[in-house]
């Protein structure tokens, strides 16, 4: 079964920085990444990652946030500089995996990590 426990959020100034982290595991995980939801807004992306290591940001984030994993460890990372206020959601893990039940590609979620940016 796989399994997704995610650390790192909490409150922080604008233009501070902030480190989550995901550790997964019960399988082989093709793509992981970083999702958000802020209040009264729909989930969206934030960055996502291969195991061959090649990333994907939202245009908001581009230059401020940075995604990372080790597949040694099946963990991925989120470091946020320059954060800004409406950069406050709960942000959620997610990674990709092959499903040896259904045979097929199916996604799994983590139960989200606050945070909040404080102008």
């Amino acid at each position: 079964q796989v399994q997704l426990v995610e650390s790192g959020g909490g409150l922080v100034q604008a233009g501070g920085s902030l480190r989550l982290s995901c550790a997964a595991s019960g399988s082989i995980f093709s793509l992981m990444g970083w999702y958000r939801q802020a209040p009264g807004k729909q989930r969206e992306l934030v960055a996502t990652i291969t195991s061959a290591g090649s990333t994907n940001y939202a245009d908001s984030v581009k230059g401020r946030f940075t995604i990372s994993r080790d597949n040694a460890k099946n963990t991925v990372y989120l470091q946020m500089d320059s954060l800004k206020p409406e950069d406050t959601a709960v942000y959620y893990c997610n990674v990709k995996y092959w499903n040896t039940r259904t045979m097929g590609v199916q996604p799994a979620w983590g139960q989200g990590t606050q945070v909040t940016v404080s102008s």
